[in-house]
């Protein structure tokens, strides 16, 4: 049976991305039904909406999409597809794995984590009071009767978390853990601080941690936990964050994998999940046939898991891993030198990867 699925190809070298990702995905032998659909920058220049309503009507009747990256209009008024996605669909749970290949330059090719970031509250639920306005002086006068002075020159941003957005999030990283065959869930945060809400955030934790008795659960304050990601990371197997630190994380995460260019994603929600890769567009290589795929690729491989296409999602990652460890038909960023002419460009990685697949 075919999978309906949202191909969403984005701008800059987005579409060039998504066309190997697609070809590579129907290289595993799955069956797709693809519902094309526009969002970004080239759709905003065309049409005065970067994010219209028939790619949302799709996502929510498929119920499953892969995008290529995009770009926020600047000075458009308009938010961040991404943003946007996220809101309108409930994609609460963004899954970043992040692991270390064979012929990938890395100080860290030890890593294989998996960081669970709360998509929805804390610090980016974009509750603020801009200095100076008469909400921000509301604001500050009602928590002066409660006893906190805030200074009258200060902007100010509200961390809401809830019991509810915390038991979610850290329950999607158990349920990931047992999927994936993964032992250990750690949970990051800064309650030592931050007792209200990144307190609650623990509490809700351990009580999760409760149902999961065949998981080993831990917390780690979020600056130890930088500090052993670098150090120890073979110590580290899931990881679930509040919003601000798991979008940190994700990053340093990517960093000790190589970059974001080996970094793909899922957003998992209520409505929908959308696979992405986590870089931006990189418009000055559009059209340059030059850019890495690596990373849709393997947001790919997360997109056939959760369609419970796992022999499927094993054999494409097996066939990217062969071919970045084998080094010969690989891009630019993975040669030895950036100027290397033997370096393919991103429709011929595909077609190693394929290869690869049907060797």
């Amino acid at each position: 049976m075919a999978h309906d699925v949202t191909l969403i190809p984005g701008d800059g070298t987005g579409p060039e991305l998504a066309e190997a990702t697609r070809r590579a995905l129907e290289a595993t032998g799955v069956s797709f039904n693809w519902d094309l659909q526009q969002a970004g920058v080239d759709e905003y220049e065309a049409h005065g909406n970067p994010f219209p309503d028939a790619t949302l009507d799709s996502l929510k009747r498929t119920g499953v999409g892969i995008k290529g990256p995009t770009t926020t209009p600047v000075g458009s008024g308009f938010r961040s597809v991404n943003v946007l996605l996220r809101k309108e669909l409930d994609l609460y749970a963004c899954i970043r794995p992040c692991k270390a290949y064979e012929g990938v330059r890395t100080r860290f090719p030890e890593t294989d984590l998996i960081i669970v970031r709360e998509n929805t509250e804390d610090l980016y639920a974009g509750i603020e009071f801009e200095r100076g306005s008469q909400d921000n002086a509301a604001l500050r006068e009602k928590l002066a009767e409660l006893g906190s002075h805030v200074r009258d020159d200060a902007g100010i941003s509200i961390k809401p978390i809830s019991v509810f957005g915390s038991e979610r999030i850290v329950r999607a990283a158990f349920e990931y853990a047992i999927a994936h065959g993964r032992k250990r869930v750690t949970a990051g945060h800064k309650a030592n601080i931050m007792k209200f809400s990144d307190g609650l955030f623990l509490e809700v934790a351990r009580k999760v941690a409760e149902s999961y008795p065949q998981i080993e659960f831990e917390d780690r304050i979020i600056d130890n936990l930088c500090n052993q990601l670098v150090s120890r990371p073979e110590e580290y197997d899931v990881i679930v964050l509040p919003n601000l630190y798991g979008d940190i994380v994700s990053d340093l995460g990517a960093g000790m994998i190589g970059g974001l260019g080996f970094a793909g994603g899922a957003n998992i929600g209520t409505k929908a999940a959308v696979f992405e890769a986590t870089h931006g567009s990189a418009p000055k290589y559009k059209g340059l046939n030059r850019v890495n795929p690596t990373a849709l690729m393997l947001s790919g491989v997360y997109m056939l898991d959760h369609l419970e296409e796992h022999h499927a999602a094993r054999a494409l990652e097996d066939a990217i891993a062969a071919v970045i460890r084998k080094g010969e038909k690989v891009t630019y960023d993975l040669k030895p030198t950036r100027d290397d002419p033997t370096a393919v460009g991103t429709s011929e990685f595909a077609d190693a990867v394929i290869e690869e697949m049907n060797a």
